[in-house]
């Protein structure tokens, strides 16, 4: 078991960001997680209640946070989806998934970077297969993931001499709550998606990786391909 490092989570409150934090903190890792709401707090778990897209307020709260001592980890994994065809969303559900799939992730790596290149540290985007195919009905948000995959990986090239770490995740169809803006969800059949623990499993492996090595991109995927709908 590793134990002492200190982690920054977004999205902690559900889903699979939830089951990051239940699994980091059962190995020893301190995870402070930001989200929303909050219900059974573990041991090891310190709950941020923040909103995201309030964008102007992180670097006083990364400041904040760090006052004890600078994070080790930052895991980018909140995420926000709306779909249909692209006419038929909102210029505010454009933005909300521009922000908090994209520019937040920049905007956290931008204000650790230093700091990881000091101490070493280990960056992980929690993005998602669409960053690789063409996405009817989820333009939008696919762009939005591309652009995070594609960020991580320049990040790597760019940090990499400086034993800075920068992974991308893509996972398939989970069930979280991804898709309540949608007509559609993973199906029930337990070989065609993946559990938030699955997703939760492959961050660990990442971490607890040797440290003479990385691994840039993991893609997730349930044996078989199929939606629900609605």
């Amino acid at each position: 078991m590793i134990s002492g490092k200190k982690v920054l989570l977004t999205g902690a409150s559900s889903g699979i960001g939830k089951a990051i934090a239940e699994m980091l903190t059962k190995e020893g890792y301190t995870v402070y997680g930001i989200g929303r709401n909050f219900e059974n707090i573990t041991e090891g778990f310190v709950p941020v209640v923040f909103d995201l897209t309030n964008t102007d307020k992180l670097p006083a709260l990364i400041k904040e946070l760090e006052e004890d001592r600078p994070f080790d980890i930052l895991i980018n994994n909140a995420g926000v989806g709306y779909y249909g065809t692209h006419e038929t969303l909102t210029p505010a559900q454009i933005a909300e998934m521009v922000t908090v799939n994209l520019h937040v992730p920049m905007l956290l790596s931008n204000l650790l970077l230093k700091g990881f290149k000091t101490n070493g540290g280990t960056i992980i985007n929690i993005s998602s297969v669409t960053a690789h195919k063409t996405n009817t009905h989820g333009c939008a948000y696919g762009a939005t993931k591309a652009g995070l995959s594609s960020f991580g990986s320049s990040l790597f090239e760019e940090a990499r001499k400086c034993n800075v770490k920068v992974v991308n995740v893509h996972p398939d169809m989970t069930e979280t709550n991804l898709y309540r803006n949608a007509d559609f969800t993973a199906d029930s059949d337990r070989d065609a998606h993946l559990d938030s623990e699955d997703v939760a499993k492959a961050v660990l492996d990442i971490i607890n990786a040797p440290e003479y090595m990385t691994v840039t991109d993991i893609k997730i995927k349930p044996q078989k391909h199929r939606i629900q709908k609605k």
